[in-house]
């Protein structure tokens, strides 16, 4: 597909962060934009589930929720389990004091970024694919341009550019912008395996009813389970063969001393990760579960590091504005769900500010980047902060069963869950639970 040779705002990246800026930009009415993505469509993979109360709202504002909504699982609680019974339940439905949207949606990524290009499809933008951005240079004539080039032999002058282009971003890269952890420690869950399964025969109890994420904490490890009944069965097959009974979404830390999970962990591995680590509902062992089932289809699975890291600035100059957002600018662990919706609510900001920006140069071309920089720093503490409790979160779940000392028989994990279950009687701490993981207070 060919591109056009100049553009005011280039998105790099059709994933969440970059399809959410573009229908945000075309909300503000920008509309010289282009949104290229590096590979063919449906060639991303699902990841993220969950879009929180906060990222709904900012969604809605730009008229970006509505298929969302229509699609999602309308999550009403986040339980923590043992592997045989319930722990704490963080219910949603107090949300609704706060929020039109007093829940979490639950969603594979794929199918958020499917239903993202169908509205801006009906809007009248096409994501141009595959192309892939190998370098930037500032424009020779105008010193606010940036001449974008493309594997392919194309160049894009653009006056601003958005990198949402994954954590190996090469808009970061050329920008010559660094990427580290603000906290480096040793974490020893920083292994991940999610998987998509069918089951046979197909599991039944509470943690197999639709609207709740469970996390499973055993052995020093947790474990995540989210029922998705049928709603999303044509949208996750794979290779064409129709999938008639219900998926499950399974997710699971890998201890560091169990060795590195394989690139695309096959079904035995997954089903041994469910009989060691999984609820007792789902695994395959006589012994734990009276009704034992065993994966039958693998319908997708992968594997990742869980490690956290933030770009050192998310705007500069290199010519045009250049600005980081998504995984670009800040990668987080998967605990609490918060790293696409950051992702999603910076990309909802910054084209306002973008936009605000594009008008005060119309008026004043020497208009200086006092917006673009408040903007860029404001989403930097964000975003650190976000870094900070989805770490705190792995950490308290990570806790170890092992007892202290000999003549100290507890262990952390043992006072975590006796906390938690004393706990769970008392409503304004559910309530408070969820309302930080909601990120209505930290938009």
């Amino acid at each position: 597909m060919s591109l056009p040779e100049n553009t005011t705002v280039l998105i790099v990246g059709a994933g969440p962060a970059g399809l959410t800026t573009a229908l945000s930009l075309a909300h503000h009415r920008c509309h010289d934009f282009v949104i290229v993505d590096a590979v063919v469509e449906g060639h991303n993979l699902s990841r993220a589930i969950t879009i929180h109360s906060a990222t709904v709202e900012a969604l809605a504002s730009i008229n970006a929720a509505d298929g969302i909504l229509s699609q999602a699982i309308k999550g009403k609680s986040i339980r923590i389990t043992s592997r045989s019974s319930q722990i704490f339940e963080a219910k949603f439905e107090p949300l609704k004091n706060h929020s039109a949207h007093p829940y979490a949606l639950y969603i594979p990524q794929n199918v958020t970024e499917l239903v993202l290009v169908q509205k801006l499809q009906s809007l009248g933008v096409q994501v141009r694919r595959p192309h892939r951005v190998v370098g930037m240079k500032q424009n020779e004539k105008d010193s606010r341009i940036t001449d974008v080039s493309f594997e392919d032999g194309q160049i894009i002058k653009a006056r601003y550019i958005i990198g949402a282009d994954g954590a190996r971003s090469i808009i970061r890269s050329i920008a010559g912008i660094g990427f580290s952890d603000p906290n480096p420690a040793n974490i020893a869950l920083d292994r991940m395996v999610f998987a998509d399964v069918t089951f046979e025969p197909e599991p039944v109890g509470p943690l197999t009813l639709e609207g709740h994420l469970n996390g499973t904490i055993f052995s020093g490890n947790f474990f995540l389970l989210i029922p998705f009944g049928n709603r999303f069965n044509a949208e996750l097959t794979q290779d064409g063969k129709p999938i008639t009974k219900s998926i499950f979404r399974v997710g699971c830390a890998i201890p560091s001393k169990n060795g590195e999970p394989p690139h695309a962990p096959p079904k035995e591995y997954i089903q041994d990760m469910i009989d060691a680590y999984g609820p007792v509902c789902i695994t395959s062992d006589p012994s734990l579960n009276p009704t034992p089932v065993k994966v039958d289809q693998l319908i997708w699975s992968t594997r990742f590091k869980s490690r956290s890291a933030i770009a050192d600035r998310t705007f500069t100059r290199l010519g045009a504005a250049i600005f980081l957002i998504g995984d670009a600018a800040h990668i987080h662990s998967p605990a609490g769900g918060q790293g696409m919706n950051l992702a999603m609510r910076d990309a909802i900001f910054l084209a306002d500010a973008v936009t605000k920006h594009i008008q005060a140069s119309a008026e004043n071309p020497d208009v200086d980047d006092t917006i673009l920089q408040e903007f860029a720093d404001a989403r930097h503490a964000r975003a650190l902060e976000i870094i900070g409790f989805s770490n705190t979160l792995l950490k308290i779940a990570g806790l170890s069963y092992d007892a202290y000392a000999w003549w100290m028989p507890f262990s952390g994990a043992s006072i975590r869950d006796l906390i938690l279950r004393i706990l769970d009687g008392f409503d304004f701490v559910q309530s408070k639970v969820a309302w930080g993981l909601s990120g209505l207070g930290r938009r």
